[in-house]
């Protein structure tokens, strides 16, 4: 492991417009998958070679939140959307990136922009390589989904030691109909499950932000207290 640089970085919250965010970013050239599972245990997310959390000092909106695998139990809905996409396959391998990838992640965002207003800005291959490909040593991989010879689904996770942790997910709007982000999700569980992998890590859960308070549907769940620092036990709730 080689922690290149650590630094903090003021800017508008992503996911309060009302307030300001501090964040914490460590550069990890080669990342074990053992101090991965430790960061992300302790409240971190990762983008290629950036590991960051937030420590605003007077909010603590944004909590790490995780899926309890084993006490997971599939619901009758849930179970209609995994077998409604029976016509889809999924390959997974390590990071790539492809023309494919650019123009998907380029459609799906212009979608998002349209739907919840996200903020676009075009990516660059250099950029896409940088957040999803770079830096995923022995544990980063993605799924891709296809419909046919169409690829309609790319979801990075890392592969760790107790669990799951999602990156991100991009989908083809086109093929909404197949609920492709629950999708992703059932299929990690379901592999958590085939691999005794005790979690799904979610990322941050934040209340009042409808594109992350969703994740309280998924029960059972524990999210993080406080910001433990690396050394300090993790209290998950």
């Amino acid at each position: 492991m080689n922690i290149i640089k650590e630094f903090n970085l003021e800017s508008k919250c992503s996911y309060l417009p009302s307030r300001d965010q501090i964040t914490h970013y460590k550069v990890i050239e080669e990342c074990s998958v053992s101090y991965c599972q430790e960061l992300i245990e302790h409240g971190y997310r990762r983008f290629g070679k950036m590991y960051f959390r937030p420590i605003c000092a007077a909010c603590d909106e944004c909590k790490s939140i995780k899926i309890d695998v084993d006490n997971f139990e599939f619901s009758s809905s849930q179970k209609r959307v995994l077998k409604k996409a029976s016509n889809i396959k999924s390959y997974i391998q390590k990071p790539t990136i492809s023309k494919e990838h650019l123009e998907l992640f380029e459609k799906y965002h212009l979608y998002m922009k349209d739907k919840k207003s996200w903020e676009h800005n075009s990516t660059t291959p250099q950029n896409y390589y940088n957040s999803f490909v770079d830096a995923h040593n022995d544990f980063g991989y993605e799924i891709l989904y296809f419909f046919e010879s169409i690829l309609i689904g790319v979801d990075l996770i890392d592969i760790l030691e107790e669990g799951i942790s999602s990156i991100y997910f991009y989908y083809d709007p086109d093929f909404a109909k197949y609920s492709l982000g629950r999708l992703s999700l059932y299929n990690q569980i379901l592999f958590a499950k085939k691999s005794q992998k005790k979690w799904i890590y979610l990322g941050y859960y934040v209340k009042d932000c409808p594109s992350l308070s969703y994740k309280s549907q998924y029960k059972p769940y524990q999210t993080l207290g406080g910001r433990p620092e690396i050394y300090e036990e993790p209290n998950w709730i």
